[in-house]
């Protein structure tokens, strides 16, 4: 079996999974999510924990596909996920009006984005971004799609980047 599908999923009070033919869904304080099981798959509850177990060989690597997805959408539920954005360069500024999210990122026109049902944009000053949620792989489509209206350039490092990542700079050409 998979090192990954061999650790239980641990529910922390407050959250309900609920099985029922191939759909499991996850209920917590910060909202609910749903999967469709994999036909291999099932879970077995014991304690408060459950095990994922898979009916053969082929499919050991859904068997930990799924236990991940499972453990974040518990997680999500629970606690949320967030990512932040950071604005870099002259006059790049961000800010939330009635739900949208307003980017100014030197180009002739702003930007206007308005955010998928379940996600929330934040703007804690003109040049930080937070999206945070609790569906994990939406949370982290909108801040890649925030993020490709300027990716960051490696000459000036001027763009929207995640706040962890790392801009690779390079030198200019000399003449």
């Amino acid at each position: 079996m998979s090192r990954v599908a061999k650790n239980p999923i641990k529910l922390p009070s407050g959250v309900d999974l609920n099985i029922s033919g191939s759909q499991l869904s996850v209920k917590g304080p910060k909202g609910n999510l749903s999967v469709v099981l994999y036909p291999g798959i099932s879970f077995d509850q014991n304690d408060g924990e459950y095990l994922v177990k898979n009916e053969n060989e082929k499919d050991l690597s859904m068997a930990g596909t799924f236990r991940a997805l499972v453990n974040n959408m518990v997680t999500g539920v629970s606690t949320g996920f967030q990512k932040k954005l950071q604005l870099v360069g002259v006059g790049y500024r961000a800010q939330v009006e009635g739900g949208k999210l307003n980017l100014a990122l030197g180009f002739s026109h702003p930007i206007s984005y308005s955010a998928p049902e379940g996600i929330t944009i934040e703007t804690p000053s003109q040049t930080e971004i937070i999206v945070s949620g609790c569906d994990k792989q939406k949370v982290g489509q909108v801040a890649a799609e925030i993020r490709a209206y300027r990716p960051p350039e490696p000459y000036k490092g001027k763009g929207v980047r995640y706040a962890d990542e790392r801009v690779a700079r390079k030198e200019a050409k000399k003449a």
